[in-house]
């Protein structure tokens, strides 16, 4: 199915480019339905995300506004956005992502990253856990996972 090939989601007006990627934190927004929504652009601190009119446009990412702040992760109802860090450390990207399952998984606990097809990746280490109740009623969860696969990983198991 062309929605979960990688190409079609960077395609989107709201995927930074490589080059932002490798400086740090940044949301990657990977909403590619016309729907009517906001809360990304509502939210952002830095008006790093616009969908402006028609608010059925797809969100945009000015990637040189971006913060990587992470709140637009929470408030998304398509749970679209994720914030990436290439940089985490010197062999390790870590991916934040809204986590909307019980029970919650625990700070350095090992854990299966999976794409966006539900497949495994690779191994992952929860680094951080923001529990649903500080943020929208939705989780989210950090994992450590090697440089190579933070195109890919969008969810744990």
């Amino acid at each position: 199915m062309k929605c979960f090939e990688e190409k079609f989601y960077r395609d989107s007006p709201g995927y930074p480019s490589e080059e932002r990627l490798r400086k740090g934190p940044v949301a990657v927004v990977e909403c590619v339905e016309e729907i009517p929504c906001n809360p990304c652009e509502t939210i952002c601190p830095f008006e790093a995300i616009t969908v402006g009119k028609p608010i059925i446009n797809l969100p945009k990412l000015d990637e040189k506004k971006c913060k990587g702040c992470g709140k637009c992760i929470a408030v998304c109802p398509g749970l679209a956005i994720f914030v990436v860090n290439h940089n985490f450390n010197k062999k390790e990207a870590a991916v934040s992502l809204p986590y909307e399952f019980l029970p919650l998984p625990k700070k350095e606990e090992k854990v299966d990253a999976l794409n966006r097809k539900g497949e495994r990746v690779c191994s992952g280490k929860i680094i951080k856990v923001i529990p649903p109740e500080k943020n929208n009623h939705t989780a989210v969860i950090t994992v450590a996972i090697p440089k190579k696969y933070s195109g890919e990983v969008r969810n744990i198991k």
